[in-house]
């Protein structure tokens, strides 16, 4: 364990100790000398806004709900905290029972964006860890890594020394219990036997090859036999139990409200979107097991708010009388209910109704394009009718602000579909005058598009940083009468970044690491990040940030994430990609099965589920002139025998 007396002389002279003092109601500490599996959850960034993430609180109530387990929080320590640890030799810490990560067995780290890359070394490096895997022997804890941003593991390859791709609920318990059998085995045996687990990806056992013309990959290739060609991710199936015993924290978070994930995975097929390809298919969880678990929530929590969470909240089958419950179980006043991804797609008036009781703060829409051609470019064809509609029911019930948020340099942009997102807020206002005067608002968010892996935008090019600023002034130039609209807009440069790291290969290693070196840090708060930090490190390093995020992308093309599998086959995400540059779009999966291949995939699992927890319609068949059975691949009428 640290040293309390010098902790404590530490926290008077920081801002908000109580980030790092740990106590909190809810949180669950055990008798570290009786418990043999050890590990602890680290997020990369400061305690405010790890405490809001729920894939950290699944896990976390993962793990404790066993005897022979034991898993704490720690998180990366604001700038104040970080001078004065480093100059007392304080090394970072547990909030349970402030141990020494050394003293874990291993490190978990969550990963859901790239720009906390460069905080993992920060993690790393004051809990008195060699950065590099390769430079950790069997004394050290195993450090693994899950989370979004690592369906693109190689530029993080260098300091993990295993990674979990997919989702983690019954991953974690095997990897606990697979480090039981060796954990007295030298680093090498302990890392092949977690090669062995489903799922699980080491990056040393995999060598990439690189062209000698053009640097570009050619191929991964396994170095040991328990090294898979492919790793597939993990699905849970059969959505596991809720937590409801949130901690509560001394201090104010980002999201200070509980969450519960009512469903997992979406069906539309956004094809910018990240999240929409990786976490197919689609699972709810019961309506009654819902209900049960709200009632715990409150009764554990004493929240006043709550967020029912899925990448599309609307979608999930019961929202309806799943709200309608809620409703007449708790005063609206007292308890208010978020749903942070209500779709236009399945926008219902009904809802709002179901809502009224919430403070009427803002209400938020995701058009992400302002004309009919690049919603079908982008696969999310909705009318401006359809939106102003709702809009309409929106302030009629008493909101006065409205929030759209938009996305700039999309595959075959325009200026006049970046002029439409004015245009367009500008009807929004007009709607809102007439049922709030002068009192009505729209905030605008406009965010820069990021082609990512997985996708079938994965083939697309960053829009270059000063195409984006100019298509930025544009707006400004047309919004500067008008007070009532508020213009947000994200930093090219940080677009950029994530961009390049989200697209990167093994060698953005030594980059991470230079940029780090230099003093890069928490990139993704606004007034931390410092990119030019950035660009010299690629300089010394002889790479290029636009020859990874710019550069045309061939069909054919190996990328650095193809031997990681989200389920979807990279020749759907192909066809998708053309189906896209000719305007053509895609109805919901749950009406029509184009045969992604995530059921394919997955096949194992879904013969041994219930087929209503699965939301994906079975794969269409019929048979040919000579009786052959055949299977739909999309809507051009392409078929595969």
């Amino acid at each position: 364990m640290i040293n309390n007396k010098l902790l404590d002389r530490i926290l008077a002279k920081v801002q908000k100790p109580a980030r790092y003092i740990g106590g909190e109601y809810n949180s669950v500490v055990k008798d570290w000398a009786k418990i043999k599996s050890k590990i602890a959850l680290a997020f990369p960034d400061i305690y405010d806004l790890g405490m809001s993430n729920l894939g950290m609180t699944i896990l976390y109530d993962t793990v404790n709900r066993r005897d022979d387990m034991l898993a704490e929080r720690v998180y990366v320590p604001w700038t104040d905290m970080e001078t004065e640890m480093r100059a007392a030799n304080l090394p970072l810490y547990s909030l349970e029972t402030r141990h020494r990560l050394l003293d874990f067995d291993l490190i978990g780290i969550s990963l859901p964006y790239e720009q906390l890359f460069s905080n993992v070394l920060t993690l790393l490096d004051l809990a008195g860890m060699p950065l590099r895997s390769q430079e950790r022997n069997a004394r050290y804890p195993l450090v693994m890594a899950g989370g979004n941003a690592v369906f693109n593991p190689e530029p993080m390859g260098d300091f993990i020394d295993f990674f979990v791709i997919g989702e983690g609920e019954d991953v974690i318990l095997e990897v606990l219990l697979a480090f039981d059998e060796v954990r007295r085995a030298d680093r090498d045996t302990q890392l092949r036997r977690m090669a062995q687990i489903p799922g699980v990806y080491v990056p040393r056992f995999y060598a990439p090859g690189y062209s000698a013309e053009d640097g570009a990959l050619m191929k991964i290739t396994p170095l040991v036999e328990e090294a898979q060609p492919h790793i597939l991710k993990r699905i849970a199936p059969l959505m596991p139990p809720p937590p409801t015993k949130f901690i509560l924290p001394y201090t104010n978070t980002i999201f200070n409200r509980a969450s519960v994930e009512i469903q997992r995975g979406c069906t539309r097929g956004c094809r910018f979107c990240h999240a929409g390809m990786v976490f197919r298919p689609v699972r709810e969880r019961p309506l009654t097991e819902l209900l049960e678990t709200i009632d715990t929530i409150i009764r554990d929590t004493g929240h006043e708010e709550l967020g029912l969470l899925s990448l599309s909240s609307s979608d999930y089958s019961q929202i309806g009388p799943l709200l309608e419950a809620i409703v007449e179980t708790y005063n609206p006043q007292q308890l208010s209910i978020s749903l942070p991804s209500l779709r236009l797609e399945s926008f219902n008036p009904d809802l709002v109704d179901k809502l009224a009781g919430r403070r009427k703060t803002s209400f938020t829409f995701a058009p992400e394009a302002a004309t009919d051609r690049l919603r079908r470019v982008i696969n999310k064809p909705i009318s401006d009718k359809a939106l102003l509609d709702a809009v309409e029911e929106v302030y009629r019930r008493g909101w006065r602000q409205v929030k759209l948020y938009f996305m700039i340099g999309q595959p075959t942009e325009r200026d006049e579909d970046v002029l439409a997102i004015v245009r367009l807020a500008q009807k929004v206002l007009q709607i809102g005058r007439q049922h709030h005067g002068g009192k009505a608002k729209v905030r605008i968010s406009v965010s820069t598009f990021v082609p990512k892996p997985h996708t079938p935008f994965q083939w697309a090019s960053l829009w270059d940083v000063q195409e984006i600023k100019r298509k930025q002034a544009l707006m400004l130039d047309e919004l500067k009468k008008n007070r009532s609209i508020i213009f947000n807009r994200n930093n090219p440069e940080e677009s950029l970044l994530e961009a390049v790291l989200s697209r990167g290969d093994r060698r953005l290693g030594a980059v991470i690491q230079n940029a780090w070196e230099k003093g890069a840090k928490f990139d993704a708060w606004d007034n931390h990040f410092r990119p030019q930090v950035w660009w010299d490190a690629f300089a010394e390093q002889g790479l290029d940030p636009a020859w990874y995020a710019r550069r045309p992308r061939l069909a054919d093309e190996v990328f650095p994430w193809d031997h990681i599998s989200a389920g979807v086959e990279k020749r759907w995400l192909l066809m998708d990609w053309q189906a896209a540059q000719e305007g053509e779009t895609r109805i919901d999966c749950r009406e029509h099965c184009y045969n992604c291949g995530i059921l394919t995939s997955m096949r194992g699992l879904r013969a041994n589920t219930p087929p209503a927890a699965w939301k994906c319609p079975p794969v269409r068949r019929r048979k040919d002139e000579e009786g052959r059975e055949t299977r739909r691949q999309g809507g051009r009428g392409e078929e595969s025998k």
